[in-house]
């Protein structure tokens, strides 16, 4: 399953306050930057990312101070993902 596409439409699982638009035709497959994992060019694998709104995505892009929020979101979506039987355990 093409987890990018899948995102769209989907609920911010990110949700940084006062930041999340709450607009899920906003809403795309956000990386999670992880060293070892993901470097100059090269994206984390779709997997270890979240849904989120445009608003949140530019945040977690851009100030390292979201990182745990961000991971939270990775955390949600891959629940998400397990529940609707896309992702196995």
């Amino acid at each position: 399953m093409n987890l990018r596409a899948y995102a769209r439409g989907q609920e911010c699982q990110v949700r940084l306050p006062a930041i999340c638009n709450g607009d899920p035709a906003t809403t795309v497959l956000a990386h999670y930057r992880l060293a070892g994992v993901s470097g100059m060019g090269m994206k984390s694998p779709d997997v270890i990312g979240a849904w989120a709104c445009s608003a949140c995505h530019l945040a977690v892009d851009t100030d390292r101070a979201y990182r745990a929020d961000f991971a939270e979101g990775v955390f949600r979506t891959q629940a998400l993902l397990v529940k609707n039987g896309v992702l196995k355990w």
